[in-house]
């Protein structure tokens, strides 16, 4: 496989993820961002904890759409995340859903 094809595997593969995205996201009431993934889900705990002056965070999510275009199912039943690194929650608001319904959004 040259590096052509890789990078064109992984263009198709971010589109379909975009795409799928584009799909479910109306389903969710709020976006989860941590340094590593990216996940929708309408229900989450977040704890802090603080272990000999070390802070980390806890998030526990329950059926969750995760951004990874790696995975063969993104949808989840559970979710924990640790993380020493900051985490952003935000409540989507419904009325900012208006995606473009063809791919003229997708910058990948």
């Amino acid at each position: 496989m040259s590096a052509e094809d890789l990078e064109k595997y992984e263009t198709e593969m971010e589109l379909k993820l975009y795409r799928e995205y584009r799909d479910v996201v109306g389903l969710f009431k709020y976006v989860i961002e941590t340094e590593r993934r990216f996940y929708l889900t309408n229900d989450y705990e977040m704890q802090v904890h603080s272990v000999q002056g070390e802070v980390f965070f806890e998030v526990s999510m329950a059926d969750a759409w995760v951004w990874d275009m790696y995975r063969p199912a993104r949808f989840v039943k559970q979710v924990r995340v640790l993380t020493f690194k900051d985490v952003n929650i935000e409540e989507l608001n419904k009325a900012d859903l208006d995606l473009p319904s063809d791919d003229s959004g997708f910058s990948g």
